[in-house]
């Protein structure tokens, strides 16, 4: 099970934390991401960590502003945003998926409910 929180309203050039509480077992194998939905487009890949969190994957809109990370004692995922933008308003959700990561969101198969990110 994975659930997201932290999300919320926020202005332009902000920041806000996201966590993701994990409680799916892992083994160490898992990949974790976050990805964000906008209404009227597809879900895109965001942020994805690797099980030792050794390598990261950003999108090009993330680089710079968003950092992903993780405390494995506490089975917390996080993405740390600031520069929000506007266009960044959006659904977020934490997602695991066995090695190999991917930054296709078709191909992870476990979701969190989403947190709501508004940036005005």
């Amino acid at each position: 099970q994975l659930v997201e929180s932290g999300g919320g309203s926020v202005q332009a050039e902000g920041s806000l934390r996201l966590s993701c509480a994990v409680s799916v077992y892992t083994d160490g194998r898992y990949c974790m991401g976050w990805f964000r939905q906008a209404p009227g487009k597809e879900r895109e890949g965001v942020a994805i960590i690797s099980p030792d969190g050794g390598s990261t994957y950003y999108a090009d809109s993330a680089k710079g502003r968003f950092t992903i990370s993780q405390d494995s004692a506490k089975n917390t995922l996080y993405l740390q945003m600031s520069s929000l933008k506007a266009e960044g308003t959006a659904m977020y959700y934490c997602a695991s998926r066995r090695l190999p990561c991917s930054s296709r969101p078709s191909e992870w198969y476990w979701w969190g409910q989403g947190t709501q990110v508004t940036v005005s």
